[in-house]
């Protein structure tokens, strides 16, 4: 565990690599982004199961999201500020866990290296249902990526994210997803 924070926390305070105002998830002179998230359930759990695979138990769900973003900087950092429309589908005895959800979130690029980019994200969700997994229909979102330009306009992200309420309510498993991103900025 405490390997986890020493690598969180280096990760936190080293300064990303980056050219003035240039903001590597959006490229040069772009103001804009469209994304498409496709992801697949790795079990219920707390955010750790981010960023370690060891602990991923994939399951019959599927977390398609669009995502409309801008650039912002949050403490001279690039990052994005996004909307996004979440459609989740639970299938087989899953089924109940299937929710629509429409977000807010803020992601910060940590580090930014030839064309490669490291990031995390966190915003609030509302979802339209109440499940097994998480009780309340407010949600937190919290996202871990790693970005690659290809192009100026093009992106692509291989991301994990992770839905809970923090405990507000007795029942708190959280949702837990990894996939990939495709991004357009213009």
């Amino acid at each position: 565990m405490k390997k986890y924070i020493a690598i969180f926390l280096s990760l936190i305070i080293t300064p990303a690599i980056a050219n003035d105002g240039y903001n590597p998830m959006f490229g040069t002179g772009n103001e804009n982004s469209i994304a498409l998230y496709a992801a697949q359930g790795i079990g219920p759990g707390s955010m750790f199961k981010l960023v370690n695979p060891f602990l991923w138990e994939f399951e019959p769900m599927t977390n398609l999201m669009v995502q409309y973003s801008q650039p912002i900087d949050i403490f001279r950092l690039p990052s994005r500020m996004n909307v996004a429309f979440v459609q989740n589908f639970g299938y087989h005895h899953d089924h109940d866990l299937s929710f629509m959800a429409i977000g807010v979130s803020w992601d910060v690029a940590l580090l930014n290296w030839r064309g490669f980019y490291f990031g995390i994200g966190v915003g609030p969700y509302m979802r339209d249902s109440r499940d097994r997994y998480v009780e309340s229909r407010l949600v937190f979102g919290e996202r871990v990526f790693i970005g690659k330009n290809i192009g100026n306009d093009w992106h692509i992200e291989l991301f994990t994210q992770h839905f809970s309420n923090g405990d507000f309510t007795n029942i708190n498993r959280g949702f837990n997803f990894t996939g990939l991103a495709i991004h357009y900025s213009f």
